[in-house]
């Protein structure tokens, strides 16, 4: 396939001799087309393997993706459309989109921070006033 290269992150995208690919019959709507043509197509990528992603990424990404793939492979089926390029440019954008989640770094620790003693002090003292307010409404006064 000779289409744009699909980038993962930065410049690192997916190489084209490391893309698997392989087409069969789909399913779905197309009437007498779909029994002769193959379709539907498979994805593969050897991510235990490959050499294309920096081995940081590629750690993160075994890690994260671990119960997707089967002997270090990772496998994305399209078979959305009738033509086999487009359901070919699906899966690699697919691809492409999973390998970038699974390779993103993670997201920073949270910083606890502690409320400012004014915030606390106004909140308490809004709180007596109100409760204030209201225990004034009893009719215990009232005859």
């Amino acid at each position: 396939m000779s289409g744009p290269p699909y980038v993962i992150r930065g410049s690192v995208s997916l190489p084209e001799a490391e893309l698997m690919w392989r087409f069969s019959r789909s399913s779905g709507p197309g009437g007498q087309h779909v029994n002769t043509s193959d379709s539907q197509v498979e994805l593969r990528f050897d991510l235990a393997k490959t050499e294309a992603l920096p081995q940081v990424w590629k750690d993160r990404a075994l890690e994260r993706l671990a119960n997707r793939l089967v002997g270090g492979v990772i496998s994305v089926r399209a078979s959305e459309y009738r033509s086999q390029w487009r359901n070919r440019e699906t899966a690699a954008v697919r691809l492409a989109a999973l390998l970038a989640e699974a390779t993103a770094p993670p997201p920073r620790a949270r910083r606890k921070t502690k409320i400012p003693r004014g915030i606390n002090e106004r909140r308490l003292r809004e709180k007596k006033q109100r409760a204030e307010t209201k225990r004034g409404r009893t009719g215990r006064d009232w005859t």
